[in-house]
């Protein structure tokens, strides 16, 4: 009984998400374009450097406020491939989320080879359609 309850609680759970996000999508402009201001690919950088965000044809604004042509930034980090795009982004370790409206942020990162990429969302965390995606760029962090 018990495993049926927990199969028919994860379809309804499924289901409404699915619902939520179809109901939250958000198109992006024509030439809407994010981008990372630096650091610059190929970059040698400290453990801990900031992260300077740029956006082109759309403007920012916090998480929760639906306007128009907006979204909010989300800092991936390490990632191999992409989140799912029609579903809030979860936060994680490599899925930042900047829900604040900020256009930067300081990170600190273990030495090594680290990808980054931003990646617009709309007022509920969940990407635009089609998404606005920055190129991937590849920072080392000095052994200090």
């Amino acid at each position: 009984m018990n495993r049926i309850f927990l199969l028919f609680f994860i379809a309804v759970a499924m289901s409404w998400s699915t619902a939520f996000a179809e109901g939250h999508l958000s198109e992006f402009p024509p030439g809407a374009k994010v981008y990372i201001i630096s650091p610059k690919d190929g970059e040698v950088v400290d453990k801990t450097f900031t992260v300077r965000f740029g956006l082109v044809n759309m403007g920012v604004a916090p998480a929760g406020v639906k306007v128009p042509n907006t979204g909010h930034h989300h800092l991936l980090i390490d990632l191999e491939g992409l989140p799912d795009m029609e579903k809030p982004l979860v936060f994680s370790e490599n899925v930042r989320h900047f829900g604040g409206g900020q256009t930067e942020t300081e990170i600190t990162l273990a030495p090594g080879k680290h990808t980054l990429r931003l990646l617009l969302g709309n007022y509920v965390h969940i990407p635009h359609k089609p998404p606005v995606l920055s190129e991937k760029i590849t920072v080392t962090v000095k052994d200090q």
